[in-house]
């Protein structure tokens, strides 16, 4: 433990930290590009004297994000972002063997959750790391003041990058933001592979029921709907599939999934999962034509995915019938099955993405912010992608990582795919 000032913090219970550093070593092993980035960051220190503002869920997989920025010199707040997201062991170990300031409790409410985003705001940071675009909405509606001192954001996922566009739409994006998100070596492995299987892992841990030969109904075709998708299917499930993209659709027919309106799949699914990054995109009319017994859960990043108002409000009863797990009965006498009140099932129900895939992830966050800051001052205010050259290096990271070695252009292939004289 440093030898510094403890930082102020607010979490659960700061004796779970033997198990929560435990835990963070654990996922460092399977984090071998983050741990080389993080090692460079200690000799060089890019972020000597800046501040930032972390909004993450609080994983032991952050945790390793949280130490290469330390390492790079920066002076972080850590918050969470989503409510049941927050590993409290992990946290603890923050605070106690990194000397971190962390505000994030699993199950903390949102008036808990709003204050601590506004802490995490009076840190005054040069640089926001995002997860949902929660800080920097929260700055640019609340803290006009306060936006002038923002050097940069980055966001980690579609649902924040989606909120930042429109930011920069209505002229109020004051500063440049990284979608961390398009990156390829984030959303195409993270999203896809990192949410398909912690999704399946979150919904088994929560039911304990067979997949095989249920009807999944998977809500959106994104990376993270065809990740589900795809591992639905390899434990036996009949795979149904809604999308409002006719482009998108066409594919999960070609992948051999069956699609139609949600209204159709509400009457015959045994499981639905949501992934879509919009609103009420499960509905009252749908939960009231639900099979008995179905379940419902979210991997979307809100819970606004689902509409629990109406379905609270439809219901004769409700009543918790195993941890995270609500029963809904509903006036034609079926029930319904809502998951993790309807928040991230596979952090709120299991531990989320696997290190190895949040390395790459997280391998994306700590360069973008390397990159924000090497080009301070130069950037335009609005969305900004992360250059492909940087994406590349952490795909090589990888490879190397896993002992794979790939062919390089001869110089005559090189020739020829930059002349357009040569033909057949």
């Amino acid at each position: 433990m440093s030898n510094k000032t403890v930082m102020a913090s607010e979490i659960k219970d700061i004796s779970l930290a033997g198990l929560g550093k435990q835990r963070i070593e654990w996922a460092e092993g399977d984090m071998p590009v983050l741990k080389l980035i993080r090692e460079r960051f200690e000799k060089e220190k890019p972020f000597k004297g800046m501040r930032v503002s972390v909004c993450a869920h609080v994983t032991s997989e952050t945790a390793n994000l949280a130490k290469a920025l330390v390492a790079g010199g920066a002076e972080c707040v850590v918050i969470a972002s989503n409510p049941l997201s927050t590993q409290d062991d992990v946290a603890a170990s923050l605070v106690k063997d990194w000397n971190m300031s962390v505000f994030a409790i699993k199950g903390e409410d949102i008036p808990t959750y709003h204050r601590h985003v506004n802490i995490a705001l009076d840190h005054k940071p040069h640089f926001i790391i995002d997860d949902g675009s929660d800080l920097v909405a929260t700055l640019l509606q609340e803290r006009p003041d306060q936006v002038a001192e923002v050097l940069g954001s980055t966001e980690e996922t579609t649902t924040g990058i989606t909120r930042l566009r429109s930011m920069e739409r209505d002229g109020a994006l004051k500063f440049p933001a990284i979608a961390v998100n398009d990156a390829q070596t984030k959303h195409m492995f993270d999203n896809r592979y990192g949410t398909g299987q912690s999704t399946l892992d979150g919904i088994i841990r929560a039911t304990n029921r067979l997949v095989a030969g249920r009807n999944v109904v998977v809500l959106g075709y994104g990376w993270c709907g065809k990740g589900c998708a795809m591992r639905a299917r390899g434990l036996g499930a009949n795979v149904i599939v809604t999308e409002v993209d006719p482009i998108r659709a066409i594919e999960a027919v070609m992948d051999g999934f069956r699609v139609m309106p949600v209204a159709e799949a509400a009457k015959i699914g045994d499981l639905f999962i949501t992934v879509t990054g919009n609103r009420h995109v499960i509905d009252g009319p749908h939960f009231a034509t639900m099979k008995d017994g179905a379940i419902v859960c979210n991997s979307g990043h809100f819970d606004l995915e689902l509409n629990l108002e109406a379905l609270r409000k439809m219901a004769k009863s409700k009543r918790e019938v195993r941890p995270l797990m609500e029963e809904f009965e509903l006036p034609s006498g079926n029930k319904v099955y809502v998951l993790a009140e309807g928040r991230l099932v596979n952090l709120s129900c299991a531990e989320g993405h696997p290190a190895s895939v949040m390395d790459m992830s997280f391998a994306n966050q700590a360069l973008a912010l390397e990159y924000l800051a090497k080009k301070k001052g130069q950037l335009k205010p609005g969305v900004h992608t992360l250059p492909v050259e940087i994406d590349q290096e952490i795909a090589a990271l990888k490879l190397k990582s896993l002992g794979m070695t790939i062919d390089k252009l001869s110089p005559e292939m090189t020739e020829y795919m930059n002349s357009w004289k040569s033909g057949t």
